[in-house]
């Protein structure tokens, strides 16, 4: 089963938390809808973060799309928490960016967007709240382009496909030389070219009435890829945090090989602060509950009690 880890970010106020709500909802990982307003988002759990109707904290959620297993990481949107959403980028395979469409691109917005491309995430664009008043999808579409570029291809399904090869064919070569002579573009060319950030789907909806969450997700299983895998172990640590106890875990993706429990986690010789300490518990959490693993492969994201030494940004194995 292929095995991402998708992030989704967004200017605060954009539908960030909303669009995880319904993404979940549409795969059958929760039951029922939460609402930000309603403080019973399945991912804010933390008091603070249903008190004050923001995401503070980066949470994660497993969910199905056919045979795609997705980690769903939803990060923080507010710009004073930036340094955890920065961190997480770190482990992300692709990211979905929210923009309001009556808002459209913000400050933070530009801000996410060069983050994204610093980290080298392939990124899909979901424009959210179109069903609100002011909400232009002729205007948002010109706006992506002119601020993130032509690779901002629109990708509704009530696109005409010839429309859509010809957006296409300008965003890399081998693109225009598969349109030029088939007038298509093969599947694994599209997902290479997304890939290498050269073609960002762009989807159009609103989060809360459900509106263009099916295609989006129809997107994710179809036009991605897991990465490739260099079969020795290999992580990245993107958060230290602690349960309800007060144990510390280790957030981390498994980015190659395996982690079995009892493994031995041996820092690499160039880190400040040199360990090997025991991964005595992996748990794979969603939302507030988790389940405990026996090994970890590829893909991954688990926290680890035991190791009282490792910090975020910390890479482990081949890493």
């Amino acid at each position: 089963m292929k095995q991402l880890v998708l992030g989704i970010l967004a200017h605060v106020d954009a539908g960030k938390t909303t669009l995880s709500e319904a993404l979940l909802y549409r795969t059958g990982a929760i039951r029922d809808l939460g609402r930000v307003d309603h403080k019973n988002a399945h991912l804010d759990t933390h008091a603070l973060e249903r008190a004050r109707g923001i995401t503070i904290f980066s949470r994660q959620a497993r969910m199905t799309l056919g045979d795609t297993a997705v980690t769903l990481l939803d990060t923080p949107g507010h710009v004073d928490f930036s340094a955890e959403m920065e961190r997480t980028l770190q482990v992300l395979d692709y990211a979905v960016l929210v923009i309001s469409g009556t808002d459209g691109i913000q400050s933070h917005t530009m801000t996410l967007w060069r983050l994204l491309e610093r980290y080298h995430v392939p990124t899909f664009i979901y424009v959210n709240k179109m069903d609100l008043p002011g909400a232009d999808k002729a205007l948002r579409l010109r706006e992506l382009r002119g601020r993130f570029g032509d690779g901002c291809v629109h990708f509704t399904p009530a696109v005409p496909a010839e429309e859509r090869a010809e957006a296409l064919g300008v965003c890399s070569e081998p693109l225009m030389e598969a349109v030029l002579a088939t007038g298509t573009v093969p599947q694994a060319d599209l997902i290479t070219a997304i890939t290498r950030r050269q073609v960002f789907p762009c989807y159009f909806g609103a989060a809360l009435r459900l509106d263009g969450i099916d295609d989006l997700l129809n997107g994710l299983q179809r036009d991605t890829r897991m990465p490739p895998d260099a079969g020795s172990f290999g992580a990245r640590i993107f958060k230290i945090g602690a349960d309800e106890s007060g144990a510390r875990m280790t957030y981390l993706k498994v980015t190659d090989g395996v982690l079995k429990v009892k493994s031995n986690l041996v820092s690499r010789p160039d880190v400040r602060v040199e360990f090997e300490e025991k991964a005595d518990q992996l748990r794979v959490y969603s939302g507030s509950k988790y389940r405990l693993v026996s090994e970890a492969p590829a893909g991954t994201v688990c926290a680890v009690l035991g190791p009282t030494k490792t910090y975020p940004g910390q890479g482990l194995g081949v890493q």
